[in-house]
């Protein structure tokens, strides 16, 4: 039986996608990329923002035609927007014969054998819920590195943010279950090891009274055939003195942290239901700096959100000059139905924010070019990604670097690589975003 799985959205989103094909796998589905070949079809959806919504509502409908063209059987929504609107889907597009829910995707065999019997329809599991699935997961980003999800859900009820509602409240996976997931993924040939959640820095409290990322962390280094570790979503109010101690000490923790700030105005942060003003946003990143001289910190900003006047847009522009952080990005404000922010006076038009989003862009990007330039010279160890077709050069990544989101390193040898090997780069050259270097023999 050929089975098609598109995961669209977020690399915690993706975790569970790799989990469902793991799954699938241990029974003999054959998985196949050829839509038109697939009896199956699963689809795990994201609606964290309008256009992840409108993505995730049209890949369902293009799969739907292969019903009436191709040998497609059976349909299956899964994830946060199956979570939100099940009965929508099943109502408006009655060719998804069924539909899973974020903590549900531990049942998608069961889903899919009753769907070929022709028995479909919504199954929905307590948001409180963790699966504990036992099948090997099945890696889709090369082998060479893989997420690691630490935790579920988030309680901080951000007035943007949909999330809490969709995926529940916070809670920790047990750390012994992360261990040996990751032994898992390094005896697969795992390198390195991205941890992600909906907020990785509170990992633990839930579950041992105190926050234990740092704890959590020291283990992982523990296990052989890791190089590198990397933090994402750490909320900066949570940022605490024995993580940053534990990153400093343990040198397969890459100097590199996803701090999402979303806003440097203390108003706006107060209605957006940030737990930050922009005093302590500047102490928090000043400490990281001064304990991790070479640390490399991305952040993630919304411009537009309900009622930012333009002075407000110009001190978070002031805000992003100062900080010049080493990786930026920028997304509009969207209105999320269900969300406090949605139903706030004096939202802004779209020109409006896309203007103000390319403003702070066009600023980063002279930041990113002068960064870039200073790092010419330079010696770095560079994870290999692949190779360039057709040419004696490889691509790869620097630790100031998570894939898919920040830059690339472009290297010139006549050595051959793999992905997963790591060599020793003298930068050469800058190209805005990217670098370009030698092998160091």
């Amino acid at each position: 039986m050929n089975l098609l799985f598109i995961s669209l959205g977020c690399d915690k989103n993706l975790v569970d996608s790799e989990v469902m094909l793991g799954l699938l796998d241990a029974k003999g589905y054959c998985i196949v990329d050829d839509e038109t070949q697939a009896d199956v079809i699963v689809i795990n959806t994201c609606c964290f923002i309008h256009d992840a919504k409108e993505e995730s509502i049209q890949t369902i409908l293009e799969m739907a035609e292969y019903k009436k063209t191709g040998r497609l059987k059976v349909l299956i929504a899964a994830g946060c927007l199956a979570q939100r609107y099940q009965k929508e889907i099943l109502k408006e597009i009655p060719e998804v014969d069924a539909v899973l829910g974020t903590t549900s995707y531990d049942q998608i065999v069961r889903a899919v054998e009753e769907a070929l019997r022709g028995q479909g329809g919504v199954r929905l599991a307590d948001l409180d819920a963790l699966p504990a699935v036992q099948e090997r997961r099945l890696i889709t980003t090369g082998g060479h590195y893989a997420y690691l999800k630490i935790a579920e859900g988030c309680d901080k009820h951000c007035t943007y943010c949909i999330i809490p509602k969709i995926r529940g409240n916070y809670r920790s996976v047990p750390m012994e279950q992360l261990v040996r997931e990751a032994e898992e993924l390094a005896g697969q040939g795992v390198k390195e090891l991205i941890l992600v959640a909906q907020e990785t820095t509170l990992y633990g409290k839930d579950l041992y009274g105190e926050k234990s990322l740092h704890r959590l962390l020291k283990e992982l280094c523990r296990i052989s055939g890791i190089r590198w570790i990397r933090l994402l979503y750490c909320y900066p109010e949570e940022v605490y003195d024995d993580l940053i101690r534990v990153i400093k000490e343990e040198k397969k923790i890459c100097h590199y942290l996803d701090l999402p700030i979303q806003h440097a105005n203390d108003e706006i942060l107060r209605r957006m239901g940030r737990r930050t003003s922009r005093k302590q946003l500047e102490e928090i990143i000043g400490k990281l700096r001064h304990e991790l001289p070479d640390i490399a910190i991305r952040t993630t900003l919304i411009t537009g959100f309900p009622g930012e006047t333009r002075e407000q847009h110009e001190e978070l522009m002031e805000f992003a000059d100062e900080m010049e952080f080493d990786r930026l990005g920028v997304f509009t404000y969207s209105p999320e139905e269900d969300t406090p922010a949605a139903g706030m006076p004096d939202q802004i038009p779209e020109e409006i924010k896309e203007e103000r989003q390319a403003e702070l862009m066009e600023l980063q990007q002279e930041i990113a070019f002068d960064q870039a330039e200073e790092m010419i010279g330079r010696e770095v160890l560079v994870m290999i990604e692949g190779k360039v077709a057709d040419e004696d050069a490889y691509v790869g990544r620097t630790y100031r670097d998570a894939p898919n989101v920040d830059g690339l390193i472009f290297i010139h040898t006549e050595e051959e690589l793999m992905s997963g090997d790591f060599a020793k780069v003298r930068v050469t050259q800058a190209l805005e975003y990217d670098l370009i270097g030698e092998m160091i023999s």
